[in-house]
């Protein structure tokens, strides 16, 4: 049985992907609403940050992994401690639960970041930005920021006041001059054993992915070698198991610079639920339950998937009708959850040899479903 902490879509489609290969789930979820909480039979309603609960969740589980990255480091050693297997283990998780602590590690091991260093005060994000190119500047806290929160860019020292509200170490780095984001995604197990999926170009707004394009259109295969190269490398030399993404800047001066990581299924992959001959949610599943790992090859020449944000329709219901009448190509993955403006209610797929076509398709779908266009 596979235990899965946290309630998101993630767990739902991680759970969808399961379903072929008879694996059992057990979900903790904050509440029965939770997207993955509704497909899910055996549910477990608690608090991750809470060590009791955690253990109580645990029993009759053979291996714990993750729906999010937001467990308490310190308890998942207390679950290893107990026997439980945790993958990925707190070791691995501890460098895409704290900033800090990755780009640390990340220069320990010669990976090419942004220039960046904690800084204590406003003050001392002044001394940063003189020691290179001036303001803007990005801060971060160092835990507990995801799709755009708990990140700043900041163009002056009176800006830089907010981010030390939280009370939490802040992380400076420069802003980085980049052509685009690419996110490179590699699945590796206990046994070492490892896949690596075509890097991808990522866009976003406001914070939040918005579409990713499969494969990156025209980059080098050189640079695209190297960003598996180095995702793989980051995979082992961090003893990761399970899904890594690694989101990366590629610069106008022809770099490529580790922007974040994320040790579970992520954004820039769920083109591979369509797109690919195994999709990253069950190469994740392999991979904690030390199966052979699947094929990552793609099933066609482009795949575009464009999320769905919650927006003027509050029941999609129709707009579905017609998108699934309009295009019976498409692949749509509806989350389950309440439309909310701007929230991510879920994603459409589209596959096929002309990247126009496909691009065109997709985000036409999305728009629709969102309400932003009407025919």
């Amino acid at each position: 049985m596979v235990g899965v902490i946290g309630g998101g879509q993630l767990a739902r489609m991680m759970h969808q992907a399961g379903i072929p290969l008879g694996v059992r789930f057990k979900l903790l979820a904050d509440t029965p609403q939770d997207s993955a909480a509704q497909v899910v039979s055996d549910v477990v309603l608690g608090d991750y940050r809470d060590l009791d609960t955690l253990r109580r969740f645990a029993a009759g589980c053979d291996v714990i992994t993750f729906d999010h990255e937001h467990v308490p480091t310190e308890h998942l050693r207390a679950l290893q401690a107990d026997g439980i297997a945790v993958r990925p283990g707190p070791e691995a998780l501890v460098n895409a639960q704290d900033k800090g602590v990755m780009r640390a590690k990340l220069d320990s091991i010669g990976v090419p970041c942004p220039r960046h260093r904690l800084v204590a005060d406003p003050a001392d994000v002044t001394a940063f930005a003189n020691e290179g190119d001036g303001y803007p500047v990005v801060l971060k806290t160092v835990r507990g920021g995801y799709d755009g929160k708990g990140v700043w860019v900041v163009d002056d020292e009176e800006q830089a006041h907010a981010p030390f509200l939280a009370g939490v170490p802040v992380l400076a780095e420069e802003k980085v001059d980049f052509l685009r984001e690419l996110a490179a995604s590699v699945v590796r197990s206990p046994s070492g054993q490892a896949v690596a999926y075509p890097v991808v170009e990522s866009v976003q707004e406001n914070g939040v992915c918005a579409e990713v394009t499969a494969p990156a259109p025209d980059l080098d295969p050189a640079m695209a070698a190297e960003a598996q190269a180095l995702a793989l490398r980051i995979a082992g030399d961090l003893d990761i198991t399970g899904h890594l993404a690694v989101e990366l800047f590629q610069t106008r001066d022809g770099r490529i610079l580790v922007n974040e990581l994320a040790m579970r299924p992520h954004n820039s992959g769920h083109w591979t639920q369509d797109g690919s001959v195994t999709s990253q949610f069950e190469n994740h599943l392999r991979a904690v339950l030390d199966l052979p790992l699947g094929d990552p090859r793609p099933r066609a020449r482009w795949t575009v998937m464009v999320n769905v944000l919650g927006g003027d329709y509050p029941d999609m219901y129709h707009a579905f009708l017609h998108c699934m009448a309009r295009d019976p190509g498409l692949r749509i993955h509806m989350y389950g959850k309440d439309v909310k403006p701007g929230r991510k209610v879920g994603h459409v797929n589209v596959f096929g040899e002309d990247l126009d076509d496909v691009r065109e398709r997709a985000r036409h779908a999305a728009a629709y479903l969102r309400g932003t266009i009407t025919e």
